[in-house]
């Protein structure tokens, strides 16, 4: 549970630096305060001649809570870190303020700030936001919630009544007048870095300019980042202040875990030689020839466009043909490509562009974009991405989603980052709605053709990837080294679905196994999957390649129990009084799938019975094959957060397949 707390702007009639000498008062301890037992300074810097100090304290604070919860917990005090970001120049001191004590079962993060009245140089402002996030805390996350309330609202009220005392307190002994601050004589306005294509002065132009508004405190821990990379033994290249900016954002201005991060990715791209990317990397010819993706023009902020026509991609077939790592590669190469952009966009236009936009177009999207290989593939680079790449992606813009995207939203989203999640932009298939939509981002006169627009793109239009170009083969290999299953030959002749169930087959329990299995079918034999479904409203899902042969295929549902088979040869149609329209169902239509194709599909089981999916073969032919069942929690989840982004389409079918 996450709780946010703000209190109303306080105005004090003192000028800053008079409130400033009245705040430093308060250390270590003040009798307005008696929850605050100690607080040790642990970290004093001065920065730009004196204009710039920044003060770390580990303050020891008492445990505001009945004796008996005390005792549950086993402490009688916690302790906080406090950071202190004086600005004398632009009179600003920001505040931040984390738990230490019990920080993996509870998050308070508190922010204040003390700056100049905007409209009357000679008062001060003051501001304050909390917010509290209680993980797991032995079952009292409800008392902690309230007693987080309490204490925040306690501080709060305190906190203009102890200032007014130290400024009175101030007044007796004479000081009610403090200079402003001056930088000494011959001082350089701003500190210089030591790398020459860092010899930039970080002054507030070059801020606006090229980083856009920072507050004092995200330039002060701009500063401190940049100043800890200097100690970095083994860097070859500073990185730019745009690169620092983005790690600190992505890390919410944490600025030991942007350290922790940056540090891992420019070892990252070190070792695997990213630096040297553009100048080494060669498109390879099915990515020339069969990839839908390309850059395309500017938004209305000056961000690159990059669109990507998801819905014609061949997942299946891209990555067959490059396999895992030569798919990273082509997404590295566009990050990298989105950089250079970006900085081109910046320098034209000069002005801040730090990100570019994602315009991905989902007509055509259907089951076989859910081949699990593709989703972890997809996995795989969207976490590297983030890792490597955070704050890059300034809008991504969804359009013609159909009613199949929930059910891979669902997959893809829990492996994207909360933030970054609320970058993603839906339209589903009505054109109306779609172009109102991209209008507040994209001028009329780029949207592409493919979307109704006037401007013709250089992207290619994707397809089907040849066979011929398929370079692995593992994927449908086993990972435990098993042997295709045979099956015996049936003596039945053929004849409808019923009588071809009669038939031997090789069969076997759903055992959730993420693995694609090879089966090996003889002239008139069946290959059976039995799914106890106990989670109605679930998915299956299921993929399949047919070779040498045509294969019949159907979903059956089973409403009787069925005893477990120790036989792979018989088929659970041979049993007796097994009678279609009494104990079985024909849930998804017969499907004749012929030599070669691929083929995807899912069904939405809403009985809590039995699945049967069942395959037929009249001439013998090989399967390879991978199903999968999804949670109904996740899949009536995604649809409830998606609702409002389908406004055609208010429900998912209940099947679907694709070939």
């Amino acid at each position: 549970m996450v709780q946010k707390f703000q209190s109303p702007v306080r105005v004090y009639k003192y000028p800053f630096e008079l409130v400033m000498k009245a705040y430093e008062r308060r250390f270590p301890t003040c009798p307005q305060m008696p929850i605050v037992l100690d607080c040790d300074v642990i970290k004093l810097e001065y920065l730009e001649n004196g204009a710039k100090l920044n003060t770390s304290r580990r303050c020891k604070l008492a445990v505001d809570a009945p004796y008996i919860f005390k005792k549950l917990i086993g402490v009688d005090y916690v302790f906080f870190l406090q950071h202190n970001y004086l600005d004398m120049t632009n009179r600003t001191l920001s505040i931040e303020a984390v738990n230490e004590s019990f920080s993996s079962r509870i998050e308070i993060f508190e922010r204040c700030r003390y700056y100049a009245h905007p409209d009357n140089p000679e008062w001060t402002c003051f501001d304050q936001t909390a917010t509290l996030d209680i993980k797991n805390f032995f079952g009292f996350e409800h008392s902690m919630e309230k007693m987080g309330m309490k204490q925040y609202t306690q501080t709060t009220l305190k906190g203009k009544e102890i200032i007014e005392f130290f400024i009175n307190q101030l007044k007796e002994e004479g000081i009610t007048h403090v200079d402003r601050w001056v930088p000494p004589l011959n001082a350089p306005k701003s500190p210089i870095t030591g790398e020459q294509h860092h010899n930039i002065l970080l002054d507030g132009d070059f801020i606006a300019r090229n980083l856009g508004q920072l507050s004092p405190m995200q330039e002060s821990k701009l500063l401190e980042l940049r100043k800890m990379l200097d100690g970095v033994d083994d860097l070859e290249r500073m990185p730019s202040y745009q690169t620092i900016l983005r790690f600190l954002s992505a890390r919410d201005w944490h600025v030991s875990q942007a350290y922790t991060m940056l540090c891992d990715s420019l070892t990252w791209r070190r070792e695997h030689r990213i630096d040297a990317l553009l100048q080494e990397y060669s498109k390879p010819a099915v990515v020339v020839e069969h990839f839908p993706g390309g850059w395309h023009h500017h938004d209305k902020d000056g961000r690159p466009i990059y669109i990507l026509r998801l819905g014609h991609m061949d997942v299946k077939g891209l990555l067959k043909s490059l396999g895992m790592e030569g798919l990273l590669r082509l997404a590295l190469q566009i990050c990298e490509e989105g950089i250079q952009k970006i900085n081109e966009s910046a320098e034209r236009l000069d002005k801040p562009v730090l990100n570019w936009s994602l315009l991905v177009d989902l007509e055509g999207l259907s089951m076989r974009h859910l081949w699990r290989p593709g989703i972890k593939a997809l996995l795989y680079i969207t976490e590297t991405v983030e890792r490597n790449y955070p704050e890059t992606m300034g809008r991504v813009l969804v359009v013609r989603a159909p009613r199949v995207f929930p059910i891979a939203w669902t997959i893809v989203s829990a492996f994207i980052d909360e933030h970054t999640r609320s970058k993603f932009l839906f339209y589903g298939p009505d054109c109306e709605h779609m172009r109102e939509g991209l209008a507040q981002y994209i001028d009329e006169e780029i949207v592409p053709d493919f979307l109704g627009g006037p401007c013709k793109t250089m992207i290619h239009e994707g397809g089907l990837v040849p066979k011929s170009l398929y370079k692995m083969n593992s994927l449908e290999d086993h990972d435990d080294g098993e042997t295709p299953v045979p099956s015996r030959a049936a003596s039945a002749s053929a004849g409808d679905a019923s009588s071809e169930g009669k038939r031997l087959s090789s069969a076997h329990l759903h055992d959730h196994r993420n693995l694609y299995k090879t089966v090996e079918l003889k002239p008139g034999f069946t290959h059976e999957l039995l799914i106890r479904n106990s989670d109605p409203k679930s998915v299956l899902t299921w993929d399949f390649d047919v070779m040498r042969n045509d294969l019949h295929f159907t979903l059956y549902r089973v409403t009787q129990e069925l005893p477990d088979k120790n036989d792979a040869a018989v088929s659970y149609f041979d049993l007796q009084d097994f009678s279609e329209g009494v104990n079985y169902f024909r849930e998804e239509p017969t499907l004749i799938c012929r030599h070669k194709e691929s083929v995807q599909g899912s069904h939405v089981m809403h009985h809590n019975d039995s699945y049967l999916m069942h395959w037929f073969s009249p001439s013998g032919a090989q399967l390879n094959l991978f199903y999968e069942v999804l949670s109904s929690v996740n899949y009536k989840g995604s649809m409830t957060s998606l609702q409002s982004a389908f406004s055609s389409n208010s429900s998912a079918a209940s099947s679907c397949q694709s070939r």
